[in-house]
């Protein structure tokens, strides 16, 4: 089993800056792809940006230019900071990643996620 646990998130003005962090732990074998995604009120989870095992990226037109996903493989752990923050950046954000965890069988694939953290954003 593998958790994942975000820190970072916090309350900042509009055009301030955040770092996100997730940690994984567990029986990790690999981490093939760490994503995050936000949630804001009465709107449906959406994906903020994807990171793969060799670095390759891609983000959701809003945050493109503001937000950069990056991971320390060694340390399973996954990173977002967070520019020129917006109002309407204002969501839960929650990490994801997926790849392959070792079982009492052998080695099997994971999708978890984080409990999620809180980032809001005033005037």
């Amino acid at each position: 089993q593998v958790q994942l646990v975000e820190s970072g998130g916090g309350l900042v003005q509009a055009g301030g800056s955040l770092r996100l962090s997730c940690a994984a732990s567990g029986s990790i074998f690999s981490i093939n792809t760490m994503g995050w995604y936000r949630q804001a009120p009465g709107e449906q989870r959406e994906l903020v940006a994807r990171i793969t095992s060799d670095g390759r990226t891609n983000y959701a037109d809003p945050v493109k230019g503001r937000f950069t996903i990056s991971r320390d493989n060694a340390k399973n752990t996954g990173f977002l900071q967070m520019n020129s923050l917006k109002l309407e950046d204002t969501a839960v954000y929650y990490c994801n990643a997926d790849g392959a965890t070792v079982a009492s069988f052998g080695v099997t694939g994971f999708s978890s996620w984080g409990q999620g953290t809180q980032v809001t954003v005033s005037s």
